[in-house]
């Protein structure tokens, strides 16, 4: 199957390509290098020896993201594509409704004129309202706190639409939890540009001297230790589920949806102390204020992927931290 990767050399994208190429599937990368890095692409086909075909197009411009469908077969879409910092989408939300439905749409449009009837789409577990019932199903009611989990719930919708109008598209809605750790090769994994909006990396920067402490956001919710607590999953796990979400394409219904996590819930500083377990480092930390747009507590029932795509994860959170950290270490 020839897949488009849109977003292909991103954190979860590039594990991803991985995971296809792995499988017997072609990948065709398209990414405008945002926030993600060429050095990955030359990574990527180094550790799979393969020249993978790659694009580097900012999807906004819907003639230059005509060219790929133009010049390849595509069989089926996975997309990643977006701006993903919940924090700076509650300060920016145009920026991030623009950007994250506006690519979609151009996408979405390309795909029907080309007879592409297949996507994978990354939404998020932040769709779901806040609820006092846990784990998450998926059958729990939707509602969002923040500008970034409601241009996922936007586009699921969209792609419900399209389901409904055309009976031959298929998509499948994957809403991930937390991904951390990297590959375990130590040659892929999360890099941000400045301060990091996501924990792992922050913690990695205050493991290597980079930031003095860890910030950690609120100690005052209705957790086990006030600190907020999510539901972390391996992003080898992660992406090892796009490809079990391949088969979902068969069922007979047009849209399929499925929590992507461990089901297991950690603290902040649940997380701290597991990477000092993993790596022996001493993290400080300093409580500061409530991010706006963050809930207390999450995590997933994955049952639904386990019965209907065979998907469990694999990795436990000890693995999680160590794998952060071997990658850390080796990009210097």
């Amino acid at each position: 199957m020839n897949i488009l990767i849109t977003g292909g050399l991103g954190y979860i994208g590039s594990h991803t390509v991985i995971e296809c190429i792995n499988n017997g599937h072609n990948a065709i990368i398209v990414d405008n290098l945002y926030n993600s890095k060429i050095e990955v692409l030359h990574k990527l086909n180094k550790f799979l020896n393969k020249d993978i075909t790659f694009y580097k197009i900012d999807m906004q411009d819907i003639k230059e993201l005509e060219n790929v469908f133009k010049e390849n077969k595509i069989d089926a879409v996975i997309h990643f594509a977006g701006y993903k910092a919940v924090g700076e989408s509650v300060e920016k939300p145009l920026k991030y409704y623009e950007n994250n439905i506006g690519i979609t749409i151009n996408l979405l449009k390309l795909m029907e004129k080309y007879g592409v009837k297949k996507i994978i789409f990354s939404s998020s577990a932040t769709v779901y309202k806040e609820s006092k019932i846990l784990p998450l199903t998926e059958n729990m009611p939707l509602g969002v706190t923040n500008p970034y989990g409601r241009s996922k719930l936007i586009i699921e919708e969209i792609l419900q639409d399209i389901a409904f109008s055309d009976k031959d598209f298929k998509a499948v809605i994957l809403r991930y939890f937390n991904p951390i750790g990297a590959h375990i090769s130590g040659l892929f994994g999360e890099d941000n540009n400045g301060i990091p909006n996501n924990l792992m990396p922050y913690i990695v920067k205050v493991a290597k001297g980079e930031l003095e402490y860890l910030r950690v956001f609120g100690n005052d919710y209705n957790t086990k230790d006030g600190t907020g607590v999510r539901d972390y999953i391996h992003v080898v796990d992660l992406a090892k589920a796009h490809i079990k979400a391949i088969k979902a394409f068969d069922f007979s219904k047009n849209i399929n949806i499925y929590n992507i996590g461990t089901g297991t819930g950690y603290s902040v500083l649940d997380i701290v102390k597991n990477f000092e377990k993993a790596t022996g480092i001493h993290i400080p930390y300093k409580i500061v204020e409530r991010r706006s747009g963050d809930i207390g507590e999450y995590y997933a029932d994955s049952k639904k992927a386990k019965k209907e795509i065979d998907f469990t994860a694999e990795y436990g959170i000890l693995e999680m931290c160590k794998d952060a950290w071997n990658y850390e270490k080796n990009r210097g």
